[in-house]
C-alpha cells in the first residue's frame, strides 16, 4: 500500500484517536543502508522482535521499515483482546508433532498475556489494562452444547478450571448479563487492551533502545540479504517478515496470507446505572458461542467496543481503505450488540472503524527463521495476535540470536502453511464459507439445534 502523506491517522479508529499521540510520522528511509537484522512492518510483531533483540544485544544495528506509521494497521485498530487464544486447536498442534509439545505451545500462549502487561510496564507503557478474562455467553441450546464441549476437550488435555470453566446461567449474567443466557465458558486468561497505546509505546521504546525505525518507507520485495523499498535498499544478514495482513503487497507474496476484515463499533461512554446492567465489572472481554466470531470489551473510560467478522473477502487479496467501513456490516454489528443489551439501544455510536487480519491456508499461526537464507517470518494470527505477536517476538529474537531455548523448541517454530488457491478459488471458497456461518448461526437461533450447515462449509475456510 502506498504512502498516505495527508492522511489523518487519528480518523482511523477510537484507538488511534485516544491514544495520546500526535501520529506525526517518523523520516522515511533516506536511501540505501545496512544493518545486521532487517524488519518489515512496524506492527506488535516487528516492534515486539525489534524489542526483544534490542534488549538481548544493544550492539546490533537492527532496521524497521513500514509503510505507513507504527500501529497503523491491525495492531492498532483491533479489539483490545490480549489472550492466550491459539488459531490452532490442541488436537492439530500435536497431530503434527506432540500431545506434549501442544501442551507447551497452550502454556506459553497463557504465560504470554501476563508478559505483554510485564514488559509494558518495564517501558514504561500505559495500555490502559484490565486482566480480567474472557467470558463467551452460550445463548441458545446449539451453542450451549458447544460451550460444554469446549470443556470437555480442554479437560481431555488435562486443562483444568484455573484456565477454563463452565458456568451456569446464574454465574454468567452475574459476570455478563446478555439475553437469554444458558450459560458460559470462562478463562482467566486475557487481558483487555487499549491497543493503540500499546503499539506506540513499543514504537517509542525501541527508539529510545536505539532502534532504526523508518515510516512512510513501503517495501516491495523481500530476499536473503535485502529489503527492497521505494527510498532504497536495507542490507541486513537477517530479513524477518511482519506484514500479517497486509504481506500480500510483497511482490511474490499474494497467497501466503490473505487479508480479511473485521469491523469494530464502539458507544458513547456508557452511564453506571448501564454498566450495573450489564456487568463486565472486572473489564472481561467477552463474546458468545456463535460460529461468526464476535468481540467486545468495555473500555477504561466505560464504552462498549464490540466487532466482528462478516465483511468480505475481496478478490485478488485486495486490500482498500472503503474496505474499512462497510455500512451494512456496522448495521449487523450494531444489531447484534443490542440484541445482547437492549439496554444500549439509545446509545450513540461515536466511532466506527475496520481493518485486515492475515490468515494462512491452515489457519495456524507460525514463526520461523530460514538460516540459509536469513528469512525469517511471524504471522497468520487469525485476529488473535496481540499476544501471539509478542511470543513471536521472543521467538525470533532467540532465534536471530542463535539461541536453543524452550519457545524456539515450541511446535509453531517452523511450521509452513502452504500456499492459498488462486484466483477465482480461494474468493468463492472464503466467501461461501463466510456467508454460511452467517446462515448456521440464524437456523441455530431460529431451531435451537446445532447446524449442519457449519459441518459442510467449514473446509472452506479451515
Amino acid at each position: 500500500m502506498g504512502c498516505a502523506l495527508t492522511l489523518d491517522y487519528r480518523s482511523l479508529s477510537l484507538w488511534h484517536e485516544t491514544a495520546d499521540d500526535d501520529w506525526a510520522p517518523r523520516p522515511a528511509l533516506p536511501g540505501d543502508r545496512d544493518a545486521d537484522v532487517a524488519i518489515v512492518g512496524a506492527g506488535f510483531t516487528g516492534l515486539w522482535t525489534a524489542l526483544y533483540l534490542a534488549r538481548a544485544d544493544p550492539s546490533l544495528r537492527i532496521a524497521v521499515v513500514e509503510a505507513e506509521t507504527a500501529g497503523f494497521g491491525a495492531s492498532g485498530r483491533n479489539g483490545g483482546w490480549a489472550s492466550a487464544l491459539f488459531p490452532a486447536s490442541h488436537a492439530s498442534v500435536a497431530k503434527r508433532s506432540s500431545r506434549e509439545a501442544a501442551m507447551a505451545q497452550d502454556a506459553a500462549m497463557r504465560a504470554s498475556v501476563d508478559e505483554v502487561l510485564k514488559a509494558a510496564a518495564e517501558e514504561g507503557i500505559d495500555p490502559r489494562a484490565a486482566k480480567g478474562g474472557t467470558i463467551v455467553l452460550a445463548r441458545s441450546k446449539a451453542q450451549w452444547r458447544r460451550a460444554r464441549e469446549e470443556v470437555d476437550e480442554a479437560r481431555s488435555w488435562g486443562v483444568g478450571d484455573e484456565a477454563l470453566q463452565v458456568l451456569d446461567a446464574a454465574e454468567a449474567t452475574g459476570v455478563l448479563a446478555g439475553t437469554r443466557v444458558l450459560g458460559a465458558t470462562y478463562t482467566p486468561d486475557c487481558a483487555a487492551i487499549h491497543p493503540a497505546r500499546l503499539v506506540r509505546g513499543l514504537a517509542d521504546a525501541v527508539v529510545r533502545r536505539g532502534v532504526a525505525l523508518y515510516e512512510q518507507t513501503p517495501a516491495t520485495s523481500i530476499a536473503a540479504g535485502r529489503v527492497v523499498t521505494r527510498h532504497g535498499i536495507v542490507r541486513a544478514e537477517r530479513v524477518i517478515r511482519a506484514t500479517e495482513g497486509y504481506t500480500p503487497t510483497l511482490d511474490g507474496e499474494r497467497r501466503r496470507l490473505i487479508p480479511v476484515y473485521s469491523l469494530i463499533i464502539a458507544t458513547e461512554p456508557l452511564p453506571g446505572d448501564v454498566w450495573e446492567q450489564i456487568g463486565l465489572r472486572r473489564r472481561e472481554t467477552f463474546s458468545d458461542h456463535r460460529h461468526l466470531v464476535v468481540y467486545g470489551q468495555r473500555t477504561a473510560d466505560d464504552r462498549l467496543v464490540f466487532g466482528g467478522r462478516g465483511a468480505p473477502y475481496h478478490f485478488g487479496s485486495r486490500i482498500r481503505p472503503s474496505y474499512d467501513r462497510v455500512p451494512r456490516v456496522f448495521d449487523a454489528i450494531h444489531h447484534t450488540l443490542v440484541d445482547l443489551f437492549p439496554v444500549v439501544k439509545d446509545a450513540a455510536i461515536t466511532h466506527r472503524w475496520g481493518g485486515c487480519l492475515g490468515i494462512s491456508r491452515d489457519w495456524t499461526a507460525s514463526v520461523g527463521l530460514d538460516r540459509a537464507t536469513g528469512l525469517g517470518w511471524a504471522g497468520g494470527y487469525v485476529g488473535d495476535g496481540v499476544t501471539t505477536t509478542n511470543l513471536a517476538g521472543r521467538t525470533l529474537a532467540d532465534l536471530v540470536l542463535g539461541h536453543d531455548t524452550d519457545l524456539t523448541r515450541l511446535p509453531w517454530v517452523g511450521h509452513r502453511s502452504r500456499s492459498w488457491e488462486p484466483e477465482p478459488l480461494r474468493w468463492l471458497g472464503i466467501n461461501a464459507g463466510l456467508r454460511g456461518m452467517t446462515w448456521a448461526d440464524r437456523e441455530e437461533a431460529r431451531t435451537g439445534r446445532p447446524s449442519r450447515i457449519a459441518e459442510l462449509v467449514s473446509p472452506f475456510i479451515h
